[in-house]
């Protein structure tokens, strides 16, 4: 039998990506299997009497995170006290009932013009994003900016922000209930910009804010009515660019899509 060949330091590379690790620890790697220096043996000393027995020390832990329904109903309460943008910001900020907030890097809130008659809604921070603190701003988001660009907008002209305010850990999905914690922001977020139109990027964003479970083939290209409670917002769903960086056949349905945003907001 042929031994198979070693893997290459870029293949190696690649599956510690896909593994979700990407970044170093320390300087120089550490062995954790190789075996330690074997301390000396105590001396035996003959027991005076029998040991008596000891409780085990008590284990100090760290305050538990809240329950689901107790960190859903806190986000609704916190989000609907929010009065500005900037408000909003602090509130997430000091956030402490959703877990994603202990492992990301930092909070990715907003990127573009809030005065924007347009809001791009995605699903969730990258790495990039964690580490810059800004929503796309990796190879997705390069996309999104020719994407826009092809309709005449920019990140002066545009919103954009994500469901999920924290990057999950290995770029993971999140879970739903990750998902319901972070739901009162978004909702208000919106309420805040108040665009003429929204644009949900995949289908966790287009399922989560627009309440379909149809897939994204199904919805994208379909305009749907959002409420805030004080005005109705026209909704279209669209590829996220994620998605067509790995499917670039989708493209030209992602084009009919942008053009029926640009064709909305000249008749807004």
């Amino acid at each position: 039998m042929i031994p198979e060949p070693a893997p290459t330091v870029r293949e190696l590379l690649a599956f510690y990506l896909e593994a979700g690790v990407d970044c170093a620890l320390a300087e120089e790697p550490i062995d954790r299997l190789a075996e330690l220096d074997a301390p000396p043996p105590a001396p035996r000393v003959a027991p005076v009497e029998a040991p008596r027995p000891v409780a085990p020390p008590a284990v100090i832990r760290g305050e538990a995170a809240p329950a689901p329904d107790v960190a859903i109903a806190s986000a609704r309460e916190a989000a609907r006290t929010a009065p500005t943008l900037e408000a909003l910001r602090e509130l997430m900020q000091n956030f402490e009932g959703c877990a994603l907030k202990h492992t990301a890097t930092r909070l990715v809130f907003a990127d573009g013009n809030p005065q924007a008659r347009i809001m791009f809604v995605g699903e969730a921070p990258g790495r990039d994003e964690d580490i810059e603190g800004l929503p796309f701003v990796g190879r997705s988001g390069k996309l999104l900016d020719l994407m826009i660009g092809a309709i005449g907008l920019n990140r002066t002209t545009a919103y954009i922000t994500n469901v999920i305010p924290w990057r999950p850990p290995g770029n993971r999905t999140p879970t739903p209930q990750e998902t319901q914690i972070c739901l009162p922001f978004i909702q208000r977020h919106i309420e805040l910009v108040n665009p003429d139109v929204l644009v949900t990027l995949g289908n966790p964003s287009t399922q989560t804010l627009l309440s379909t479970r149809e897939g994204i083939m199904r919805t994208r290209g379909r305009w749907f009515d959002y409420e805030t409670g004080q005005r109705t917002i026209r909704a279209l769903p669209t590829f996220h660019p994620a998605y067509l960086l790995r499917s670039p056949s989708y493209k030209r349905l992602a084009w009919q899509d942008l053009r029926a945003i640009a064709k909305a907001l000249a008749g807004a």
